[in-house]
């Protein structure tokens, strides 16, 4: 085996071993609003669960040089968001969303997505989603290097979910009904494959 100090690597080895190792892993669409009330929207998958009870969710949004990403801001200045599972059936028009636009102008647009009022929270979701939960931020925390922050770690509690009723029964999901979509190194993405069942020690 290689044995390898991440202090020796270049900052895009770094980033070329994690994507490449760490897989696969779930994909965030998260949406939120700016101050000046244009609808945004981009793909994250440094994502997933963080508790169960009370619900809540982390998204760690990435900065460049320094400079936090619309979607980071919009989330700490509003304190809301939504967040949507990315599957088999959006994934092209998500992918179109993760073109660099500027503050002013929407991907939610940008991709024809279509728009759709959220129940708890004043930022839209989008219709084109299985699954998608109302998020208040419960916490923004800064990580990296103290003059020069890394990204964004954005924890949002749930506050309420909504799922396509196909793929939902008695309070379970259909993963592959939900067919969601799992991102992996460079342009690569995977699906759900072989489902197998190992039962776990009491």
């Amino acid at each position: 085996m290689y044995s390898i100090d991440p202090n020796n690597m270049t900052e895009v080895e770094k980033y070329k071993f994690l994507t490449g190792g760490i897989i696969p892993r779930p994909i965030a669409f998260v949406t939120t609003i700016s101050k000046s009330e244009v609808l945004n929207g981009a793909p994250f998958s440094y994502f997933n669960i963080v508790s169960s009870n009370p619900p809540m969710i982390s998204v760690s949004i990435q900065r460049f040089e320094g400079r936090q990403k619309d979607t980071a801001r919009n989330i700490i200045e509003r304190k809301e968001f939504v967040v949507h599972i990315v599957d088999n059936q959006n994934v092209e028009k998500i992918n179109e969303t993760a073109a660099s636009l500027p503050s002013d102008q929407s991907e939610i647009e940008l991709a024809q997505l279509t728009s759709i009022e959220s129940t708890k929270v004043s930022v839209p979701g989008v219709k084109e989603a299985k699954i998608r939960m109302e998020c208040k931020l419960e916490q923004a925390i800064e990580l990296g290097d103290m003059d020069t922050p890394a990204c964004d770690l954005i924890i949002g509690r749930v506050v309420q979910f909504h799922i396509q009723s196909g793929i939902y029964e008695k309070g379970r999901i259909d993963a592959r009904g939900l067919a969601a979509v799992s991102r992996l190194a460079g342009s690569n993405y995977a699906t759900i494959g072989e489902l197998f069942s190992i039962k776990r020690p009491k």
